[in-house]
C-alpha cells in the first residue's frame, strides 16, 4: 500500500507508528509496575507460619542450651588436659627422683633414711593421685561433651521433622497463593485483551488508529510477557490444557474467519465487474497491483504481460483502455497517465489538446 501513498503521507504513517510505539511503551511500563506489585496483595509466607512453634521453641532452645554446654565443657576439657599433662609430668620427675634415690639408699644400706623413703614414698602416692584425679576430670568433662552433643542431635532430628512437616505445608499455601496472584494477573490482562481485540475489529482504521494500535501492542505484550510466564505448571498439565484450549480457540476463529473469506470472494466474483471494481478500495487495488496479485481475488496474475487484460482466475478487469487517446492502462486507475483524462469521464469525451505557440 506504500507505492499509492504520497510521500508527506507516507512520512505522517511512520510518525503516527512512532506515536503507537511510544504509546505502547508507556502503556507497558504502567502494566509492569502494576503486574509486578501484584504479588504485594498477598501476605509473605514463611515456614514459621506452618510449624508447631511451642514445640520448636523448645527444641531450639534445648539445640542453644546443649550447643553452650558443649562449648563450655570443650573449654574445661582443655584445662583438664592441661592439668593432666602438669600432674603426669610432676609424677614422672618425682617417679625418676625416687628411682635415683632408692639406688643411692641400696649402696649405703643406712637404716637412719627410712623415715625419708616412707615420706618420698606419700609424696609419690600423692602425685599419683593428683594425676588420677586430672584423668577423671577429663573423662567426666568428656561424657558432658557426649551427652551434650547426643542432646544437640536429638532435639535437632526432631526439629527437622517438624521442619519438614511445616515445608510441606508451606508448599500448598505457596502454589495456592500463586494460583490466586495469577488469577489476580489474569483478571486484569484478559479484559485488556477483549478490548484490544475490539479495538483491533472494529476501530483499526479509524481517526485514531495509532493509539488503538499502541493499546493492542500493550495487551499482547502483558498477556505474553506479564501473564504466560506466571502460568502455574502443577506438573506440565495446567500449561498443556491451556494451550490446547487457546490454541483450538485460535484454531477455530481462523478456520472460520477463512471459511467467510472464500465465502465472501465467491459471492464478489459473481458479481458483475464494475461493481466488483467499484468495491474495492483505490489504495487495496494498488496494494495488490504492486505485489504482482489480482485485486479481486488475490491470485497471482503477470501483469507484466501486454495481452493480459482480465484476471484469468476471477474475470476481472485489471487493464483498460483510455477513451480519447486509447492508450492502454490499469482499469482502477483514476486517471489516463498518458493524457490525464478522468477515467470517470463520459464516452464522448476528448483529451484537451495543447496549443502551440
Amino acid at each position: 500500500m506504500s507505492k499509492a501513498l504520497r510521500l508527506s503521507e507516507k512520512w505522517f504513517r511512520r510518525g503516527l507508528w512512532l506515536v503507537a510505539f511510544i504509546f505502547a511503551g508507556f502503556l507497558i511500563g504502567l502494566g509492569g509496575s502494576v503486574v509486578g506489585d501484584l504479588p504485594q496483595v498477598e501476605q509473605t509466607l514463611g515456614l514459621e507460619d506452618f510449624i508447631d512453634r511451642p514445640a520448636a521453641t523448645e527444641l531450639r532452645s534445648r539445640i542453644k542450651a546443649g550447643q553452650k554446654t558443649e562449648e563450655e565443657t570443650s573449654a574445661a576439657l582443655e584445662q583438664a588436659e592441661l592439668k593432666l599433662q602438669v600432674a603426669r609430668t610432676d609424677a614422672g620427675t618425682a617417679a625418676e627422683t625416687f628411682s635415683n634415690w632408692l639406688a643411692t639408699r641400696g649402696a649405703t644400706a643406712r637404716s637412719d633414711q627410712d623415715p625419708e623413703l616412707i615420706a618420698r614414698t606419700r609424696a609419690l602416692d600423692k602425685l599419683k593421685a593428683a594425676e588420677r584425679a586430672a584423668q577423671g576430670q577429663i573423662e567426666q568433662q568428656e561424657q558432658k561433651a557426649l551427652d551434650a552433643r547426643q542432646a544437640v542431635q536429638a532435639a535437632q532430628s526432631q526439629l527437622a521433622k517438624l521442619e519438614l512437616a511445616a515445608q510441606t505445608g508451606l508448599q500448598q499455601a505457596q502454589r495456592a497463593q500463586e494460583l490466586r496472584v495469577f488469577g489476580y494477573r489474569l483478571a486484569l490482562t484478559l479484559p485488556l485483551l477483549l478490548v484490544a481485540g475490539w479495538l483491533f475489529a472494529k476501530k483499526r482504521k479509524s481517526t485514531y488508529w495509532p493509539f488503538v494500535w499502541g493499546f493492542v501492542f500493550f495487551a499482547l505484550f502483558a498477556f505474553f510477557v506479564e501473564l504466560v510466564p506466571y502460568l502455574p505448571s502443577y506438573g506440565g498439565y495446567v500449561r498443556y490444557v491451556v494451550g490446547i484450549v487457546v490454541t483450538a480457540l485460535v484454531g477455530r476463529q481462523a478456520i472460520l474467519g477463512l471459511n467467510r473469506y472464500l465465502e465472501r470472494q465467491k459471492l464478489a466474483e459473481a458479481l458483475p465487474d464494475a461493481q466488483r471494481r467499484e468495491e474495492l478500495s483505490y489504495d487495496v487495488a494498488l496494494a495488490r497491483l504492486a505485489k504482482s496479485v489480482c485485486p479481486g481475488c488475490e491470485r497471482a496474475v503477470d501483469l507484466k504481460n501486454d495481452s493480459i487484460d482480465f484476471c484469468p482466475h476471477c474475470g476481472i478487469g485489471l487493464f483498460d483502455h483510455c477513451v480519447p487517446c486509447h492508450t492502454r492502462k490499469s482499469a482502477f486507475a483514476k486517471f489516463c497517465h498518458a493524457c490525464g483524462t478522468s477515467a470517470a469521464a463520459p464516452a464522448n469525451t476528448t483529451a484537451a489538446v495543447p496549443v502551440l505557440p
